[in-house]
């Protein structure tokens, strides 16, 4: 997609992506964002999960919330979501950095409306945290899905950000004799705990298992 106005990356344009493929895969790699919008004059940024689905971006919450009763009547937000994979150590504290992948999306959300579309956002949100999982427990109730507010933003206006590598001092820096490189972000998850009324016998899910690694 071609930048806009508000997706031109203007501080290190080097790092800036626009292509879909880029920007789906920093979408993929994640499920939660912040979402930051202006609520009665006041600026606001609510962390919420999220799906993708194609070109469209899920995001739901209480149909009471404050957050989804002002996007849903079409004000402008700014979703992110944003990766660290490390911590750029250089020799001095101005070319210090961190290693990391970022999207940013500009837009409008639209409130959906029919209990059948919003059920398939719910599962797409649902699917991006926990692949395999809406399969196995019960669909939301006719009263719940009237409980829950979905909006879908459509990704047209957005960019993403990527910073890899190590620290790029300033070349009469490399002569010091101060320790300089990169110290890696290792995402893991811990071992499963099971509810404490879980019936004996009840295996840990395949994609649990995966998704600890």
């Amino acid at each position: 997609m071609q930048p806009t106005e508000r997706t031109q990356v203007r501080r290190l344009p080097e790092r800036g992506h626009y292509d879909r493929e880029t920007i789906n895969a920093v979408l993929d790699a994640g499920f939660l964002c912040h979402l930051g919008f202006i609520h009665e004059g006041r600026p606001v940024v609510i962390p919420t999960a999220y799906g993708r689905e194609g070109d469209t971006l899920y995001v739901h919450g209480s149909a009471a919330s404050r957050t989804q009763r002002a996007l849903a009547e079409g004000i402008d937000l700014c979703i992110t979501v944003t990766h660290l994979d490390g911590l750029v150590l250089a020799r001095s504290g101005f070319h210090s950095s961190m290693n990391y992948r970022s999207a940013v999306i500009f837009g409008k959300g639209k409130q959906i409306l029919e209990d059948e579309r919003k059920a398939h956002a719910m599962a797409v949100v649902s699917e991006q945290i926990f692949a395999g999982r809406w399969a196995e427990i019960r669909p939301p109730s006719p009263q719940e899905l009237k409980g829950t507010s979905v909006l879908e933003v459509p990704i047209v206006e957005a960019s993403a950000k990527i910073r890899t590598g190590p620290p790029k001092d300033d070349e009469e820096d490399y002569a010091m004799t101060v320790w300089a490189g990169v110290v890696p972000v290792k995402h893991g998850w811990g071992e499963p705990i099971p509810d404490s009324r879980l019936p004996k016998g009840i295996p840990v899910p395949e994609y649990v298992k995966k998704f600890r690694w």
